[in-house]
């Protein structure tokens, strides 16, 4: 039986992690949204995102092999091109049509109208079979159906254009993390470690989502002075900068979600990213001035008692089902996280149950 001071260190530092997930995943919900106010190209942002993720990844994955003495995977190319590009791209357009969206509405509907991905990664895991049929799911449905109406009946602040864009996004991101999860429990990939998934993803996102970009922004940022037609060094420097920052925490944050799923459970992860939520709406309507009323913020809670239902019965009937949801090796140098869940036995000594984890973490 551990010590009383094993407890408060293991506590304390559950504490913190969850602290550090916070920090950037809140932290880059709204610096996307502040630096939308006066740089208004978010698909650029999202590929200098992307370019600056997979450098970190890189040199992530450089530092990795290094300590562990073992090469790191690289997909051959028929496997990269098959396998991975499908991912990539709905990743792609999930992240930037997100984004893209800053420019019309405001965070707290962004973030209230994303918790609705739930649906959608629920429908596309039923399609795909990787989730099993059960009548409590339509509870779930209905909870966040309704409180998702509920959050946008008379909003004041409510912009159509924007909210199509988010509830796009979501529906993209259900197939996102659907693929993801088939991509992630593909043992013979060997993507099991998010670094090397982040790795692998980054260019074929780049490549998909290149020529929306060009389409859409492409003309109108090669003639912003902001960028290519700059009088002076210093805004062009101030410009990559502050795009470098919001790159870095994009990345933070995965890291981030990967330290606290591998050093707890993702059930750890579910249940913080359920009041990650409530955190961010407070902070949005002190901070940005974004205004709800009674009946918004009964839709939240009503949102968030169908995610926490959610929750409740994936851990119910993974735990029923013998699934463990143990912590990883803290002393394995490589905290390789199998983060998917497992599908028939597949896969053995499945670390967390990654669909759970990313219905509350998407971003």
């Amino acid at each position: 039986m551990a010590c009383p001071v094993q407890f408060f260190c293991r506590g304390l530092r559950t504490v913190g992690l969850v602290l550090l997930y916070y920090a950037f995943s809140i932290g880059i919900t709204f610096y996307n949204k502040w630096l939308m106010k006066d740089f208004h190209y978010p698909l650029f942002m999202t590929l200098v995102h992307l370019t600056i993720i997979f450098c970190l990844s890189t040199l992530t994955r450089r530092a990795m092999q290094l300590w562990t003495g073992k090469p790191r995977i690289t997909l051959n190319w028929r496997d990269y091109l098959r396998k991975v590009a499908p991912t990539a791209l709905a990743t792609a357009l999930d992240i930037g049509l997100s984004n893209w969206s800053f420019l019309f509405i405001t965070i707290s509907l962004y973030t209230m109208t994303k918790s609705s991905a739930v649906l959608f990664i629920l429908f596309f895991s039923l399609v795909f079979k990787l989730e099993e049929p059960n009548p409590f799911l339509i509870v779930v449905v209905l909870l966040i159906a309704s409180g998702l109406f509920m959050f946008t009946f008379e909003s004041t602040q409510f912009n159509l254009e924007g909210f199509i864009m988010v509830l796009l996004a979501s529906f993209i991101g259900g197939i996102r993390w659907t693929l993801t999860q088939v991509l992630m429990q593909k043992a013979e990939l060997g993507l099991q470690n998010p670094i090397d998934a982040m790795y692998h993803l980054q260019p074929l996102m780049f490549l998909g989502l290149f020529p929306l970009f060009l389409f859409n922004e492409g003309l109108s940022l090669s003639t912003s002075e902001k960028l290519f037609r700059v009088t002076e060094l210093s805004p062009l420097l101030y410009s990559l900068f502050t795009l470098s920052i919001g790159g870095s925490l994009a990345f933070g944050l995965g890291f981030s979600e990967f330290l606290l799923v591998s050093k707890t459970s993702s059930l750890t992860l579910s249940i913080s990213g359920i009041f990650k939520e409530v955190c961010t709406l407070l902070l949005a309507a002190s901070l940005m001035g974004d205004k709800m009323s009674l009946l918004n913020w009964l839709g939240f809670a009503v949102c968030l008692c169908g995610i926490s239902f959610h929750v409740g019965l994936k851990t119910y009937y993974s735990k029923s089902k013998g699934h463990s949801l143990r912590q990883l090796n803290s002393k394995s140098p490589e905290l390789e996280l199998p983060l998917l869940r497992q599908n028939g036995g597949e896969i053995e000594d499945s670390a967390a149950e990654e669909d759970e984890e990313q219905e509350i973490t998407l971003h």
